[in-house]
């Protein structure tokens, strides 16, 4: 329960991350088979909650075109996934993701364009499904894109999750067809509901209190922690 409280108030106040909290977490206690989709579970959770609440602050049309380039995208990360060298991919990853942490946390992005054109968007929701596909981490390329566009810190929010529910419903239905979803995610679902629930106000509530620059700052040591992360993961397979 205090796992799931935790990953659904980081998702709710940053609009991802979840996964990073969640299922490595969940994993010390049971299996990743059910692990996994208790993460989803809650991922949908938190999504439908934060779409009906700020319906009005959502991309839609952002929101439409990512997901519609997330399904080529995840095709390719599928085929990643078969590929050897799972080690070496996820440490690469790593370091990509940290190092664009760091160089924005320094301000030597803060006169970058705004990213609109319709060619960026295609490209990172194509990013977010291979990466999905490949790792199961759509976020960290949708988080980046969305502070390139310098989104307020509630469309931020509210935009990613119009994203991750159909994303994540997509990925429930998978569970089920493959035999996945057990009685016992269900279970444990259920547990975690009554405190993730009060987690996703919380966490709206730490988000609006939240400034352009500041979430930003956030957004980025987050990202640079998800780096370092896949770095330190990436290390203990290889050696």
């Amino acid at each position: 329960m205090l796992i799931a409280f935790v990953a659904s108030l980081v998702r709710s106040t940053f609009g991802f991350g979840e996964a990073m909290v969640a299922v490595p977490l969940l994993a010390f206690f049971l299996p990743l088979t059910v692990a996994t989709p208790v993460a989803v579970l809650l991922s949908v959770t938190v999504a439908l909650i934060v779409v009906v609440q700020d319906h009005q602050r959502i991309h839609v049309r952002s929101a439409l075109w990512l997901l519609a380039a997330t399904l080529p995208g995840l095709a390719v990360g599928l085929l990643l996934l078969k590929a050897d060298h799972q080690a070496w991919l996820k440490g690469a990853l790593g370091a990509i993701i940290l190092g664009f942490s760091v160089v924005s946390l320094s301000g030597r992005m803060s006169s970058h364009p705004r990213f609109e054109a319709r060619g960026w968007l295609l490209a990172f929701g194509f990013c977010a499904g291979v990466l999905g596909g490949a790792f199961g981490m759509n976020g960290p390329a949708l988080a980046v894109y969305g502070t390139l566009r310098r989104w307020p810190p509630q469309e931020f929010r509210a935009t990613l999750q119009a994203y991750f529910l159909p994303a994540s419903l997509l990925g429930l239905f998978g569970y089920g067809a493959a035999g996945i979803w057990a009685h016992a995610v269900t279970r444990y679902y259920l547990i975690s509901l009554p405190v993730a629930v009060p987690a996703v106000f919380l966490g709206r509530a730490i988000n609006r209190r939240l400034r352009g620059d500041t979430f930003r700052k956030y957004v980025f040591a987050g990202l640079a922690l998800i780096g370092l992360l896949l770095m330190a993961r990436s290390m203990v397979r290889l050696f």
